[in-house]
């Protein structure tokens, strides 16, 4: 017989940081980072750098048990010792398959010697999962490192380290309080970002390489739809009847290595289906083989964390396995259908997939931000922004919840994409957001959305805009149906510094198929930078 983990009641500690206070502290980390990034700033192409950071840890959870979790985080750096950027942590060993995290993460790092150096850090985000309310209670999650980096120069790795130091884990409203030794990878990356926005202007340095001249790096950024066929004999978590599809949606981030090897992240929420709140991040490569009229075949493998929803994902780690069929059609888009295997190792889950990909290609030049700058009309300028956001959500039907009516917060980070110029004073802009709860007794809760908006300027500093979002939500005791979602938003905005934004924003989040309608406050501040790519 399956153990299936349970806890004796525990009476979680009183919330340290709730209402009024904790939208406080928001937005007071989030004017910290904006004065650190503005502080660090040598140059104008400080966004240059950066690197992914995988670690894995083992978490002490109450009553003996244990969970090990594997983060991964992507780091800008914005001064010579400091980065900042984002990332998530999740279940892969124990029982607790699906506690996934998102959030907002800074890392230090000063040299003892050529190949070691000091590093410490720290994580501020939201999530939880299986036993999400007695473990993570709000889902506010609190994470700070110590450690020592190794260069790994001499084994043939320039851009890589190995990490190896101690992590504390607080969750302030949950029962989970660890501390532990980590294990991480980091690969540094150099990608031409500028801070706030360039045009192209046809201006050439002397010194600086040319289009033809300069290397290129292929990448693809996809929006996905996967449909899941579950083997029989698959059961939930609890024992039940295992509901035999799903439908996902979610987004898919490709980078070339070389013509045919390639590395993918890919992440997805349930949006159909009797599995609301599961969600997965899986990490991998694939191979392609070009084929006759510019299509591919490709094979692809990943793994990562993966569960809720009742699914029974073990302790979470899910393998992945698949091929797929790549027919372009057009210079830079693509449409991909694939098939593919996904099973979780420690439990029964198992199921086939049939994959739909709309796919975006491009190239990024492989130089320094600096050689960009002095070269822009060489390239494609993309005017993006990057937000962190905070929303709450306040009931507007009576059966939002199934817990008790209380208001939840969230933490987030938003990706925008301007993609054209109306008028001069107004820009469309695509969006991808990610979203966890982190008050209102909501742990486990967890968005996805995808959008467009406008944003309409009125002077040098002030701008409002609207957007509308599409997505999967689910978790923490919010009735999203089947977990398909729609919100629209309404912001404003004020520039504090031509890079740098503070948005108030009001909207109403639905789910079409469930009872859940909430009215959404929202407060963010927001980056701008300059993407180049290839013409």
């Amino acid at each position: 017989m399956r153990h299936t983990p349970s806890f004796m009641p525990v009476q979680p500690a009183p919330p340290r940081c709730a209402g009024l206070g904790l939208w406080a502290r928001h937005a007071a980390l989030c004017l910290g980072l904006g004065a650190a990034a503005a502080w660090a700033e040598p140059a104008p192409p400080a966004l240059s750098t950066g690197s992914w950071r995988l670690s894995d840890e083992t978490w002490q959870l109450p009553h003996g048990e244990t969970m090990g979790m594997t983060g991964g985080n992507v780091l800008l750096q914005v001064h010579p010792n400091l980065k900042l950027g984002v990332g998530s942590y999740g279940a892969v060993r124990g029982q607790r398959g699906g506690f996934i995290t998102l959030g907002l993460a800074a890392e230090g790092r000063w040299p003892i010697d050529p190949d070691w150096a000091l590093e410490a850090g720290a994580f501020v985000g939201g999530g939880g999962g299986r036993g999400g309310l007695t473990l993570a209670g709000g889902g506010l999650m609190l994470r700070s490192h110590l450690g020592l980096s190794y260069e790994l120069r001499s084994w043939g790795h320039p851009s890589a380290r190995l990490s190896l130091g101690y992590s504390q884990v607080d969750f302030p409203s949950g029962v989970i309080r660890s501390r532990q030794p980590y294990l991480a990878y980091e690969y540094d990356f150099s990608s031409p970002l500028l801070p706030g926005w360039h045009e192209a202007t046809g201006t050439r340095a002397a010194a600086a390489p040319s289009a033809a001249d300069a290397p290129a790096r292929a990448q693809a950024f996809s929006l996905t739809a996967r449909h899941y066929r579950i083997a029989p004999g698959v059961v939930q978590d609890d024992g039940g009847a295992q509901h035999p599809t799903m439908e996902l949606l979610g987004a898919q981030w490709i980078a070339q290595l070389d013509e045919r090897r390639y590395l993918r992240l890919h992440a997805e929420g349930a949006m159909g289906g009797r599995s609301t709140g599961y969600m997965q991040i899986l990490v991998g490569g694939g191979y392609r083989w070009p084929l006759a009229g510019g299509r591919a075949l490709k094979l692809q493998a990943a793994a990562g964390p993966a569960g809720g929803g009742k699914v029974d994902t073990g302790g979470g780690l899910l393998i992945e396995t698949g091929v797929a069929l790549e027919q372009p059609v057009s210079r830079q888009f693509s449409i991909e259908m694939g098939l593919s295997r996904l099973q979780a190792p420690s439990r029964s889950f198992k199921t086939d997939a049939i994959d739909l990909k709309l796919t975006h290609r491009f190239a990024i030049p492989g130089v320094s931000a600096q050689q960009a700058a002095a070269n822009l009309g060489a390239w494609d300028s993309r005017a993006l922004r990057l937000r962190t956001i905070n929303q709450r959500y306040s009931g507007a039907s009576a059966n939002w919840r199934t817990l008790p009516d209380q208001t939840v917060d969230n933490l987030g980070i938003a990706l925008d994409h301007f993609v054209g110029t109306a008028q001069p004073d107004r820009r469309w802009f695509l969006t991808g957001q990610g979203l966890a709860a982190h008050t209102g007794k909501a742990g486990a809760y967890m968005t996805g959305l995808f959008g467009a908006g406008i944003q309409q300027d009125w002077g040098a500093r002030w701008y409002t805009e609207v957007e509308g979002l599409i997505g999967a939500a689910g978790g923490g005791g919010l009735a999203t149906g089947n977990g398909f979602v729609l919100q629209a938003m309404a912001s404003a905005g004020y520039r504090l510094h031509p890079q740098l934004s503070l948005l108030a924003s009001a909207g109403r989040m639905t789910a079409p198929r469930g009872p859940f309608k909430a009215d959404v406050l929202g407060l963010g501040l927001a980056w701008q930078f300059t993407g180049l790519a290839q013409r």
